[in-house]
């Protein structure tokens, strides 16, 4: 948890309303949607009720408000306590600014290299901006990104003068109800043993990678999945998981590094058995020149122990 989380948090409950305060903040409604999204993660929780206009807190966001301004004021009392030292010299400004596409499945990959990146290379800094996987490609196209992380089946050249480059595997994971008999196994699961259930998966326009990983998978493995219903959203299907039971239930699919960060009721996570259950993160800039500053950016995905980070965009 960071105090910029929790200031960011306070701001949007004291306006009630998410462009208030990212103008108060000085910050993109974006990039502020993104700090709340990560301190509930942190959390464990949702703070704020998404189905209402405006910015409602739920339960958990009152009982936190104010251990959040308590901890803002701690903080205060902290910096006055050593007020009377000599002003430490102003930061430099950041010599360029990179918009980074990203999204809520990325986190603790984006976490790790924005810490690198701010040892590595302090004086340039990125602005996370959330946006839909099918998105993104087209917003570095247009230069409303100047890069963006993308999952791919099998990076290749690239389209519409976009440039692929790998950064590291992402696993995926089985989420599984609790209560059946598979939760209970220990080690890894296979694809076909989880032929009888139900798959929940996204609508292929909205990640196409994954769904046509996950369905080649299952043909490979000697059956064509049943489909379950669809969800809009993640914790949709990931709660539809949980409610299964021994005799009937459904199955989806989570990154692995989502699903440590992503706890959910009544679903277990396990491993697949075998190789091919993965997809390839890949850093997208555009073709004809990236913007300065993308070599930075890939060497602290280096730095941060990303695996097959390269050392630059050529």
């Amino acid at each position: 948890m960071e105090l910029r989380q929790v200031r960011a948090f306070v701001a949007v409950a004291e306006d009630g309303e998410l462009g208030r305060a990212a103008q108060r903040l000085g910050l993109l409604r974006s990039a502020l949607a993104g700090q709340i999204r990560r301190l509930e993660r942190e959390l464990h929780t949702e703070l704020f009720d998404r189905s209402v206009p405006g910015a409602r807190l739920t339960a958990d966001g009152e009982r936190f408000l104010p251990a959040a301004r308590a901890l803002l004021a701690a903080a205060e009392r902290a910096r006055s306590a050593v007020a009377h030292r000599p002003a430490a010299v102003p930061a430099p400004a950041p010599d360029r600014t990179l918009r980074l596409g990203t999204g809520p499945g990325l986190a603790a990959h984006l976490d790790r290299v924005l810490a690198a990146l701010a040892r590595t290379a302090p004086r340039l800094a990125v602005e996370p901006v959330t946006a839909p996987a099918r998105e993104r490609r087209a917003l570095v196209a247009a230069g409303a990104l100047d890069a963006a992380f993308v999952r791919c089946r099998a990076p290749g050249p690239g389209r519409d003068g976009l440039r692929h480059v790998p950064l590291w595997q992402d696993p995926l994971v089985a989420a599984v109800p609790a209560r059946h008999p598979l939760a209970g196994s220990p080690g890894a699961v296979s694809l076909g043993e989880l032929a009888g259930l139900p798959l929940l998966l996204p609508d292929r326009e909205d990640n196409p990678p994954l769904v046509d990983l996950v369905l080649a998978a299952c043909h490979a493995a000697g059956f064509t999945p049943v489909a379950g219903p669809r969800h809009p959203a993640l914790d949709a299907a990931l709660a539809a998981v949980g409610e299964g039971t021994a005799a009937a239930g459904r199955w989806t699919v989570v990154y692995d590094a989502y699903a440590r960060r992503l706890p959910a009721p009544g679903v277990v996570y396990l491993p697949f058995r075998g190789p091919g259950m993965e997809l390839t993160t890949c850093l997208v800039v555009r073709r004809g020149g990236p913007p300065a500053g993308v070599d930075l950016l890939l060497r602290a995905c280096a730095a941060a122990g990303e695996r097959g980070a390269p050392a630059g965009c050529r």
